[in-house]
């Protein structure tokens, strides 16, 4: 029997809406969709099997139904995504500022904080920063696919309240974070917590005053604030991730808001990221990593074994994302924390693989489910899976990334990962 629908969606039901937009964004908003309720991961295998049974049922009414036969939601009138074209439209707005904000506001414009207008002439200046043309496409931005025009992410940087001097910075990150290995369609719609954090290396951060010292991931610095707001911006308003849509993250995180720094490399003792990354010295370089969040590491501890010691003990924790996937965590060691490393004779690779040795976790602490999950995600490089199973973080030391920033105070951070995420870095060009 031959019917006219090639594919049907499946979804659950706080999906649906990410779903149908993202069939908008691209171009098959007759594709229906298949709804199940939701949550499923928490109920019995009975109750899971009459969910099942029941879309099975529901897909092939669909598919024999034909293209245009989704739910009413799916033919529900909807906001246009922002950024669906490349072209930057003329906008008409309040020009009291209380008022634009309010309207920025309701059209899903804005972070929630006062955003700066982005009239011609401001769009105009932030683009004197680049000789990129305005109407280059840089990539389009998951989960919307919207087109980020060098034009649109100058406008979103004005927003931000970016100065063009940082508009090249700007586009780097852009670059990096659609990049396919970064898996920004992950992180962008995702339940977990999980957001770009940049670091800005080379000589180009101190140059352009990004904070690699002292409170280096909290408030104060334009660069640091500036530059990750353009970059959530740019996420939103392009890609389309307003949060209850398209981004579903169960509760976040303040790091969305903006997430980044500089490396403190005159104070670390080994190489800089970047030229561990394959960059010369002198060049300026963006990495961007899928952090999932922050933890405090404080510790006095005064010998390189007895601080991996313990670092390796607050990296092991069950309910993570890195021991199911296999991720890529970081490290950000302060620099007094690096100088107990370095005196003790251990480079940045015998700090990974003490690291990953030492955060190697029973399979036994994980909960039923997720212990189920993790047996098929880690099988594979795993071989056997049992209780006794020793899993560790990564599938190799060389995963677990590295990068010295803050002040003084024997402060280290671990940032978990998205898990299913790798950094990557790419050159500041003009």
């Amino acid at each position: 029997m031959k019917t006219g629908v090639s594919a049907v969606v499946v979804g659950s039901t706080p999906f649906l809406p990410l779903a149908r937009a993202q069939l908008r964004s691209l171009g098959a908003p007759e594709i229906p969709i298949a709804e199940i309720p939701h949550p499923f991961s928490t109920i019995g295998r009975d109750e899971v099997r009459r969910v099942a049974e029941n879309c099975v049922d529901s897909i092939a009414r669909l598919a024999l139904r034909g293209p245009g036969s989704g739910s009413s939601g799916a033919r529900r009138e909807r906001r246009e995504l922002a950024g669906a074209a490349a072209g930057l439209p003329e906008v008409d707005m309040p020009d009291d500022p209380v008022e634009f904000n309010r309207a920025c506001a309701c059209r899903h414009w804005s972070d929630g904080l006062p955003v700066v207008p982005p009239t011609r002439k401001r769009v105009e200046w932030m683009l004197s920063g680049t000789r990129r043309s305005p109407g280059e496409i840089i990539h389009r931005v998951a989960p919307g696919f919207g087109a980020a025009s060098i034009e649109r992410i100058a406008a979103n940087a004005v927003m931000a309240g970016c100065r063009p001097e940082l508009f090249p910075v700007l586009l780097a990150v852009v670059e990096a974070v659609t990049d396919e290995r970064f898996n920004i369609q992950g992180i962008q719609a995702t339940t977990g917590p999980a957001t770009p954090w940049i670091v800005v290396n080379g000589p180009v951060a101190e140059r352009l005053g990004f904070n690699a010292g002292t409170n280096c991931l909290g408030q104060g610095w334009p660069a640091n604030a500036t530059l990750g707001r353009a970059l959530r911006l740019v996420l939103q308003n392009v890609g389309g991730a307003f949060p209850g849509e398209m981004d579903h993250a169960t509760q976040g995180q303040p790091g969305k808001y903006t997430f980044c720094c500089g490396e403190n490399q005159a104070e670390s003792p080994w190489p800089p990221l970047h030229v561990e990354r394959g960059y010369a010295a002198d060049e300026g370089v963006v990495t961007l990593i899928a952090a999932a969040s922050t933890v405090d590491m404080n510790t006095h501890a005064d010998n390189a074994e007895d601080l991996l010691k313990v670092m390796a003990d607050t990296m092991a924790f069950p309910a993570c994302n890195d021991y199911h996937f296999g991720g890529a965590p970081w490290l950000i060691v302060s620099p007094e924390h690096a100088a107990i490393l370095a005196d003790g004779g251990r480079a940045k690779s015998d700090v990974r693989k003490r690291l990953w040795e030492r955060s190697k976790m029973k399979a036994s602490r994980f909960a039923a489910t997720d212990y189920e999950r993790a047996s098929h995600t880690r099988g594979g490089e795993l071989g056997a899976f049992t209780p006794e199973t020793n899993v560790p973080i990564a599938a190799s030391p060389d995963d677990i990334g590295i990068v010295v920033a803050g002040g003084a105070g024997a402060h280290s951070v671990y940032v978990p990962s998205f898990g299913i995420s790798r950094a990557v870095s790419r050159k500041v060009g003009d």
